[in-house]
This record gives C-alpha cells, structure tokens and sequence, in this order.
C-alpha cells in the first residue's frame, strides 16, 4: 500500500500505521479514509495529500 503525504506540513500517512487517533485501523489503505479525513497535524483535508514518490 502506497504512503501519502501532506503538502502543506509533511505528515506521512502510513497505511501500516492508520490514524488511531481519527479512528483509522492499522492496514486501511489512503484511498479508502472517508473524504472528510482531515490530517491530524495541520488539519488541511485529505486532498491536500499527494502519493508518496
């Protein structure tokens, strides 16, 4: 599974890791994190995040 990343501050989301936090299980993959996801450092929406290269 594919890592994204934050444009605006950096956060990596990892789908090994999830999103405890927000409610997100370790193993959900980035595409399928509801669209209202917003990132938990800067909370600029899901979005704003690009595959990491």
């Amino acid at each position: 599974m594919d890592r994204y990343v934050c444009t605006v501050c950096g956060y990596i989301y990892d789908p090994k890791e999830g999103d405890m936090d927000s409610g997100i299980a370790p193993g959900t993959s980035f595409e399928d994190i509801p669209d209202d996801w917003l990132c938990p450092l800067c909370g600029v929406p899901k979005s704003d995040f690009e595959k990491e290269s």
